[in-house]
């Protein structure tokens, strides 16, 4: 499974500085970033980089949080307030969180893991569309860490889970958006006419095998040609 690092929107260089040099300490390949308000080729960022400014140099800035999750297995929220996850109903440890991913045998290829902004955190509505919201279990009374410091604890327990890291050759791989709906819809047209007694189980079945797969472009069109 690969781990796709993605930073929400941070607003202080030296934050942007210790996320690359953190990243490059534990093997990331690329950082991703939802409309960060910080300057990435800022002097302060590139100072607390230290050698991993390549890191900051090749990132890839996205304009919205949908497009930075798409193609996300699973996708998994980050918060130093526990009470706020449990209201959501999804709240875990880390150590739980990457336990549950490898437990539940999702098959995910990816999992996009979301540190939020290094001033307000992610919002109520990030956060819903998580599938799970992990915590680090830090001190009650001061439990909401620096981004930076957050991320190589997350870091650090993925990658001793086994998972490696997404990379710029993995974004061709990506389905565009439609294109798992339309392997969808021509599966369903090929079952038209087929005996079939439940038609709506086994269109469910198919769907979440393909969800459950973190099929690739090249195989979902490869599907579609043999489906037709």
């Amino acid at each position: 499974m690969m781990l796709k690092v993605i930073i929400v929107s941070p607003k202080y260089q030296a934050n942007l500085g210790y996320i690359a040099r953190v990243s490059k300490n534990f093997g990331v390949k690329r950082v991703y970033f939802v409309r960060p308000r910080a300057n990435l080729s800022g002097k302060k960022a590139h100072m607390y980089a230290k050698h991993a400014q390549e890191l900051l140099a090749n990132a890839k800035v996205y304009d919205g949080f949908e497009e930075a999750v798409r193609g996300c297995d699973v996708i998994v929220g980050t918060t130093g307030l526990w009470l706020r996850g449990m209201k959501l109903g999804r709240a875990c440890s880390l150590e739980d969180a990457v336990t549950r991913i490898k437990e539940r045998k999702m098959r995910a290829r990816t999992v996009g893991l979301l540190i939020g902004r290094d001033d307000t955190g992610l919002t109520r509505e990030e956060l819903e569309r998580c599938d799970i919201v992990a915590s680090i279990a830090a001190n009650r009374e001061y439990p909401v860490l620096n981004v930076s410091h957050a991320l190589a604890i997350f870091l650090y327990e993925f990658t001793k889970g086994g998972f490696s890291f997404y990379s710029a050759e993995r974004e061709h791989e990506t389905p565009l958006e439609g294109e798992r709906e339309m392997l969808f819809s021509v599966f369903e047209e090929s079952i038209k006419e087929k005996r079939i007694r439940n038609k709506t189980m086994v269109k469910r079945a198919f769907s979440k095998a393909v969800k459950d797969s973190g099929i690739t472009r090249q195989e979902i069109h490869a599907l579609i040609t043999a489906l037709k």
